[in-house]
């Protein structure tokens, strides 16, 4: 079963520097799983992980379009660190549904 995620998009299209503010955080339902995904420098990654932290998602992940969402944190046992949940940001296929 694939577990409720929540996409928390901070990619950004220009450069910019560390005090450009993080878009806010999206409705956390307790215990999901927050993806991070986004075109961003890995310190912008860094402060988006900073702000999750105290929320009520149950697991944090890293979206990679070659693998998919890479748990990097959890406080939950059903998820631990490394493993590649099969999501998607809304509009791209996940890796199930391409032929």
């Amino acid at each position: 079963m694939t577990p409720r995620a929540v996409f928390y998009s901070i990619g950004v299209d220009r450069p910019i520097t560390p005090d450009e503010p993080l878009p806010p955080l999206p409705e956390i339902p307790r215990g999901s799983v927050v993806v991070v995904e986004g075109r961003a420098p890995l310190w912008r990654y860094g402060m988006a992980f900073h702000k999750l932290h105290g929320s009520p998602a149950g697991a944090i992940a890293v979206y990679d379009p070659r693998l998919g969402a890479v748990v990097v944190a959890s406080h939950r046992s059903e998820f631990r660190e490394g493993q590649i949940l099969d999501v998607a940001p809304p509009g791209e296929a996940t890796k199930e549904s391409v032929p």
